[in-house]
């Protein structure tokens, strides 16, 4: 098995004229495989920073930081007649949404034809090993793609991503038809159209998740508070993820141990000395300020309608029951969110089940009826 093959030159587009010269090249394609690579390891708010593009016969990479203007790339994606292969996609098509505002169609998702198809590991190194005896160098998974220029090692590690793709693409489809599952599979793609991406902000209450799994008191919360409001407030005027300040641990830890001096911060074994030295008079001063506060009200969190509940633990039960029966994943047979909607909108017909986003006609004729069943019982009920 060959973990570094010899691949063919990528083709690197770094300028809007490259770009736009690609996407009329491209758009005949029949076929394209994607992945995307962002920084969000290394800078406090990531962004896409390479995309790599394979078709048939060559590979592409893509440098949206050099690249001024990426929305003719948009063209691509949104073309029907072109299908977009990626290995989970779900994370990429957030991020080129988030970033770019693209919207992607007629996806194929090599993932989620894996573990369709009953594959125990659905890694993209497992299944480029499984199909073809190559296997990615894991340690570029860890790389800052935000740095230029990167390494040459690098970039193959991210030719890789889409390289094999087509080929895959090919092998699984086959055994999709092989085995009856090819609509369903397409059902299961077509899901990923209605992801929604959330903005990621910061949540100055977010604290309380990280104090109340270790029992810390009112008043250990209160340091835990100030400690993690100025350890954000660090991140953010250094580019930089909350964790490399300071880890969760580390940051109970000083609630536990609230420092008066820095000898106090540099016994403590989870900060790093490199850290105390950097920063240790901000955690310094966000003691004093949490000794002279009054212990923090934890929020209120909102309490869901309980015969909305019930509705969709009893969906959630009948998911999960298909899903043991047929020995696949529970999130292939019905996506969680397409629950919530079947047990908002209690639909009594076909029709009107047919009508609920994500219930394509592959879902509608399998599950149908079992859906009904509990729709009309519960409806009985209430």
């Amino acid at each position: 098995m060959s973990s570094v093959p010899s691949l063919p030159p990528a083709r690197y587009i770094t300028t809007n004229e490259a770009l736009c010269t690609l996407v009329d090249q491209l758009s005949e394609e029949t076929l394209l495989a994607l992945d995307t690579e962002s920084n969000s390891m290394h800078a406090y708010r990531g962004q896409v920073c390479l995309i790599q593009l394979s078709t048939r016969k060559q590979d592409y990479i893509i440098d949206p930081l050099a690249i001024t203007d990426m929305q003719p790339f948009g063209r691509l994606l949104q073309s029907p007649t072109i299908e977009k292969i990626f290995h989970a996609a779900e994370y990429d098509l957030i991020c080129m949404q988030r970033d770019f505002g693209f919207s992607v169609v007629n996806v194929f998702d090599t993932m989620l034809a894996s573990r369709l198809l009953g594959v125990p590991n659905v890694g993209l190194a497992d299944v480029l090993a499984a199909h073809f005896g190559v296997k990615p160098d894991k340690k570029h998974q860890l790389d800052d793609w935000g740095e230029r220029p990167l390494a040459e090692e690098s970039l193959i590690y991210a030719q890789m991503d889409t390289h094999y793709l087509p080929g895959l693409r090919d092998e699984l489809r086959l055994e999709l038809q092989d085995t009856s599952l090819l609509e369903e599979a397409t059902e299961i793609f077509q899901d990923l159209q209605f992801i929604e991406v959330e903005e990621k902000q910061f949540d100055p209450d977010g604290y309380w998740k990280i104090g109340r799994p270790r029992a810390l008191d009112r008043r250990e919360m209160m340091f835990l508070r100030e400690f993690y409001l100025v350890r954000e407030a660090i991140a953010e005027e250094e580019n930089v993820p909350p964790y490399k300040i300071m880890t969760n641990k580390a940051m109970i830890r000083l609630a536990q141990k609230p420092p008066t001096n820095f000898k106090d911060l540099f016994d403590l074994r989870e900060i790093s000395p490199k850290v105390v030295r950097a920063y240790g008079e901000d955690f310094l001063n966000a003691a004093e300020r949490a000794e002279q506060s009054k212990p923090p009200r934890p929020p209120r969190i909102p309490r869901k309608d309980p015969i909305m509940i019930e509705r969709y633990t009893a969906l959630h039960a009948w998911r999960k029951s298909v899903a043991e029966k047929r020995g696949i994943d529970s999130s292939l047979v019905v996506p969680k969110s397409l629950l919530w909607q079947i047990a908002e909108q209690m639909p009594t017909s076909r029709d009107s089940l047919g009508q609920i986003t994500g219930m394509g006609p592959w879902r509608l004729e399998r599950y149908g009826d079992d859906i009904l069943a509990i729709t009309h019982r519960l409806n009985g009920k209430h």
